[in-house]
């Protein structure tokens, strides 16, 4: 039986806000997650998320958002009512009304200046579809059972998950077979993404 394992991303989001309602109370929202935009290199794949990668998980699941994925900090819930989420022909939109803490009241005053302008969702893979375009692996989500969203300071680099990894092993080993030169400048290729990311971690300690 496959481990789903839990996997983070992000999304630089324009329209991330803090706003006060008529009624007083300050909320956070914008969108999670983009529809058909690819990401950067993940470490030897590129990813998309597909329109309607979370119908079925909004209709049942209790979903969180937390400040920088720390569950110490929680900034809203789909349970409780102070967080809602859902998709548009865009992506992922969320709303938070965050609680009358230290810690939320210095994340809105840190999203109101533009210091925090990123969010991040993290989620179980259900279900994906992986294909060679040009010689770059693209993985598009199809359905996804998400976890939480959560505005960020930094980006994450998590490692990839043992069954992608294993996922781009099995394509380079098909690929090879059919193209022994186009898995060799495969393989190359996430050498070098890994290194760039390794990179990216560091510049961001």
């Amino acid at each position: 039986m496959e481990t789903k394992e839990r996997e983070f991303r992000n999304f630089t989001v324009s329209e991330i806000r803090a706003a006060t309602a008529e009624d007083g109370q300050k909320k956070i929202s914008g969108y999670a997650a983009v529809f058909n935009e690819l990401s950067d290199d993940l470490g030897g794949f590129k990813e998309k998320v597909a329109p309607g990668a979370f119908t079925a998980t909004l209709e049942k699941d209790d979903i969180r958002s937390l400040w920088n994925h720390n569950s110490d900090y929680p900034l809203g819930r789909v349970k409780a009512r102070t967080l809602s989420v859902s998709q548009d022909l865009r992506g992922l939109k969320f709303e938070i009304n965050p609680p009358d803490t230290q810690y939320a009241r210095d994340l809105l005053v840190s999203i109101e200046r533009g210091d925090v302008n990123q969010m991040s969702f993290s989620f179980f893979t259900d279900d994906d579809n992986w294909e060679n375009v040009n010689g770059v692996y693209i993985r598009t989500l199809l359905a996804v059972t998400l976890l939480e969203v959560s505005p960020v300071t930094f980006p994450a680099y998590p490692q990839t998950s043992a069954v992608v990894r294993s996922k781009i092993a099995e394509l380079n080993q098909a690929d090879q077979a059919v193209d022994p030169e186009a898995s060799v400048k495969a393989a190359a290729q996430v050498r070098a993404a890994i290194r760039k990311r390794n990179l990216q971690i560091l510049n961001y300690r």
